[in-house]
């Protein structure tokens, strides 16, 4: 949904007018997203190793096509953009079936299933990464990078500077937190040396069934922390941190190169073709990174990362020039400006 609404708010800036398509879970994160029309629409995911779900959902996307059809036809969009997953299904395929130009965002290294589907029928495949594994022969294929949010591009402007004193350590695992590192990365933490314990400030995104034990383990430790459910105010912690601990969703990776951050990246293990692996690799090959994936997830092992690279100002330093240097700024405006380009 960033994405989306990184777009979305450059192109009502421009005089756009904006219809918001997707479904329920989608439309609990629409919130920012500037649309003067929302439309729900069915959808779900299929898996051929449940076929009862995968029949229903079937049933239910044929539905939500029928709805996007029906929209379609009485708003009249110049362009569809679709940002993947199977809330985006019913409009791609409406929007291509009634001969409406289509532009597919792809945020990830891999190209999603659904973004499959349409690709080689889309004016474009736009990634936010230079790599862009399963794009079908043929697709129009340019790299772009991920719509950053413009309060994110705002306070990525401050520049690194390594810690001297106090080290600012951000915790984040995705919008909804993960029980993963709320839970490991407190225990190691409190496992590091005592001095540099004390040079500690923590900020982190813990679940809230995991809140109690991720303040508790701090205080005991001696550590300066802040733990919440949710950071509101993401952008403000980026800009003071000098090391993150994050997964390596498509959006996280891509404001970390933003705000240049040396970070330490820890992939989902059950996404959807190792993507999450794939997006952190390019900030991995250029030493701006360490990942660890989750069966190595471990106290012992996050402490022993945090204490190398935390007492190293030198790799910090440059950890965060290289990962700057791999971001895409301008990814929102140039989206933008292929969108007005298509329908001119």
């Amino acid at each position: 949904m960033f994405p989306a609404q990184a777009l979305a708010q450059i192109l009502k800036s421009q005089g756009w007018e904006i219809a918001l398509m997707t479904d329920g879970r989608g439309l609990a994160h629409a919130g920012d997203i500037p649309a003067t029309t929302t439309i729900e629409v069915q959808a779900a995911s299929l898996s051929s190793r449940r076929p009862l779900r995968a029949l229903a959902g079937m049933v239910k996307l044929r539905k939500g096509v029928k709805t996007a059809k029906e929209f379609i036809k009485e708003w009249q969009p110049d362009i569809v953009v679709g940002f993947g997953g199977y809330p985006a299904y019913p409009a791609m395929r409406a929007a291509q079936n009634l001969g409406v130009p289509t532009i597919l965002h792809e945020q990830n290294a891999v190209l999603g299933r659904v973004n499959r589907v349409f690709a080689k029928r889309a004016h474009a495949v736009v990634s936010g990464f230079d790599i862009l594994q399963k794009r079908p022969k043929g697709s129009n294929w340019l790299v772009l990078g991920n719509p950053i949010r413009a309060r994110i591009i705002k306070a990525a402007e401050r520049q690194y500077i390594p810690p001297t004193d106090t080290i600012n350590l951000l915790i984040v695992g995705g919008s909804l937190g993960a029980r993963l590192l709320s839970e490991t990365v407190p225990v190691a933490i409190a496992g590091l040396a005592p001095d540099l314990r004390a040079r500690l400030s923590v900020t982190q995104q813990t679940r809230e069934e995991s809140l109690d034990f991720a303040q508790k383990t701090y205080k005991d430790a001696g550590v300066k922390a802040h733990c919440a459910p949710f950071l509101t105010d993401i952008e403000t912690h980026l800009a003071k941190a000098h090391y993150v601990v994050a997964r390596a969703g498509a959006s996280s990776v891509s404001e970390i190169m933003a705000m240049g951050l040396p970070s330490l990246l820890v992939p989902l293990a059950i996404a959807m073709d190792d993507h999450q692996s794939l997006n952190a690799q390019p900030l991995k090959d250029r030493d701006a990174a360490d990942i660890l994936p989750e069966l190595r997830f471990t106290p012992e092992n996050v402490k022993t990362i945090l204490a190398e690279r935390l007492n190293d100002s030198t790799w910090l330093k440059n950890a965060s020039r290289n990962a700057r240097a791999q971001a895409y700024l301008d990814g929102a405006n140039a989206l933008a400006k292929l969108v007005t380009k298509t329908v001119q």
